[in-house]
């Protein structure tokens, strides 16, 4: 018997194998009291809609998957509890034990710009593997893709202005403040507030003051005179404890003047952390300008998000920078990535593919059947994203040839394309269990992110009623559904 301590330990040095919901346990105790583990299925991980009724979204979070993947295994404290639930065969925990990840895996490269129904994630292999992963692929590829996608919508609302991810004490949990600080610098902040982040990723750790370190001294020239003798190289200063215009940044100025100026040091900004920010930061760069301080940044962390952001610019603030927090960290505004994960065919002895489709009476339920893969069409001039096609695994576009693109509902919607050329999405991370990519940099990732994102059109990118971008089904693809909705039609009558 375990002591608590004990028991402690287990639970703190987490197999993250384990983290599975129940019931992929509970089937694969099926699939193997059945004789059908080894049946090679292909599963497609996929959302149906952009958060924030946004035009598309940002990848992110292939690399922890790929991380997870290579280290999958049971400790003999997994099987003990298992077998302690009384519910599981003992030659399946047999298997447990023994357990070798043998999948192959497919995925979109962090940073790509994605859209609904197409597959981030396909996985091929024993199905009894590829069920196994589904929540760890799911709980991964969401929150990190939710967050980057949030983070390039504040990014691109600052414009030129660096924006500074703020959000870890409002995070879900420690891991909700790592990876989602790893997933903002992806959709284009510039730093984090997180400090394990750069240690783990290599990504910029900034930070300045809190308001307690302004109320533990005397006064507040006393607390910035403090600050800037200890950090005078890179003094930025929280103006707003007390009264920004008549306390603050009085304060802040006679600091500059009377400890850096006779340094030679110019002073880094001043931050406001509350108030109205569009009057707040038209005085304060006013006050800085006549005291010299043109150069000085304005930094600016007030419960922001892409909407106030824009709304605050547009009414003409005099803000260099920002920080981003709790609805960032959280994608407060829609804070759930509704990915699914499902099964798209199985494999016959002989190699022979068999495509899977699941039904619903909601139209967009309806998955795509088969093993595929995406190509992004681009205009050969502009080299702007046309639209994205995807097709059975099999398929080859001839570049030289026009391409007829439709809408898979609305068929006679259609276009011929000319002067363009394809670029395959997925890429194979893994092979027969063996990992076969190596990531990107998560900088190296966020300048991807960047570069990817201006190859769309403007009305792909605007924050309301953005264009529907196109994501349509080849000739054979959507004819092989149409087969499959075909047989299934008598359900329905």
């Amino acid at each position: 018997m375990k002591t608590s301590i004990e028991k402690f330990n287990v639970r703190n040095d987490r197999n993250l194998t384990m983290l599975v919901d129940f019931y992929e346990l509970t089937m694969g105790n099926g699939y193997f009291n059945n004789n059908v583990a080894n049946k090679i299925a292909y599963f497609d991980m996929f959302f149906r809609r952009v958060p924030d009724g946004g035009g598309y979204c940002i990848m992110a979070g292939v690399d922890q998957l790929i991380q997870y993947l290579s280290n999958l295994s049971f400790t003999e404290d997994d099987i003990r509890y298992l077998r302690s639930k009384n519910t599981f065969s003992e030659e399946f925990l047999n298997y447990l034990k023994d357990f070798k990840f043998s999948c192959d895996v497919w995925a979109v490269p962090e940073g790509n710009p994605v859209f609904p129904n197409q597959p981030l994630v396909t996985v091929k292999g024993p199905i009894i593997q590829a069920q196994f992963v589904e929540t760890m692929i799911l709980l991964t590829i969401n929150h990190q893709t939710l967050i980057a996608t949030k983070a390039n919508r504040i990014c691109r609302a600052a414009g030129h202005r660096p924006v500074m991810e703020f959000g870890s004490r409002r995070a879900q949990g420690y891991d909700g403040a790592i990876y989602g600080a790893r997933a903002s610098v992806i959709g284009g902040c510039s730093s984090t507030a997180c400090t394990i982040a750069e240690e783990m990723f290599d990504v910029p750790a900034a930070g300045t003051m809190a308001h307690s370190w302004v109320q533990l001294f005397p006064n507040e020239y006393e607390a910035f005179k403090s600050w800037a003798e200890t950090y005078p190289d890179n003094c930025v200063l929280l103006v707003d404890t007390y009264n920004v215009i008549k306390s603050g940044m009085p304060n802040a100025i006679k600091v500059f003047d009377e400890v850096l100026k006779p340094k030679g040091i110019r002073p880094k900004g001043i931050r406001i952390d509350s108030g109205d920010i569009t009057y707040l930061t038209n005085k304060c760069r006013t006050m800085l300008d006549e005291a010299g301080y043109t150069d000085v940044k304005i930094v600016i962390s007030n419960s922001l998000d892409e909407h106030i952001i824009s709304d605050v610019l547009a009414q003409g603030a005099k803000v260099d920078a920002f920080g981003v927090g709790e609805r960032l960290i959280t994608a407060k505004s829609e804070p759930v990535f509704g990915g699914v994960y499902k099964l798209c065919a199985i494999e016959e002895d002989d190699g022979t593919i068999i495509p899977k489709i699941k039904i619903s009476e909601n139209e967009e339920k309806i998955t795509n059947p088969g093993f595929k893969k995406i190509y992004r069409i681009f205009d050969k001039n502009t080299h702007m994203a046309i639209a994205d096609l995807i097709t059975l695994n099999h398929e080859i576009i001839d570049e030289s040839k026009p391409l007829e693109i439709f809408d898979p509902v609305h068929t006679w919607k259609r276009k011929k394309i000319k002067n363009y050329y394809v670029k395959e999405l997925m890429v194979k991370i893994f092979d027969k269990g063996v990992p076969v990519y190596e990531s990107p940099s998560v900088n190296q990732i966020r300048e991807f992110a960047k570069n990817e994102a201006e190859k769309l059109w403007p009305e792909v990118l605007r924050f309301e009623n953005p264009h529907n971008y196109y994501v349509d089904l080849s000739t054979e693809l959507w004819n092989l559904k149409q087969s499959l909705l075909h047989k299934y039609s008598d359900i329905f009558e």
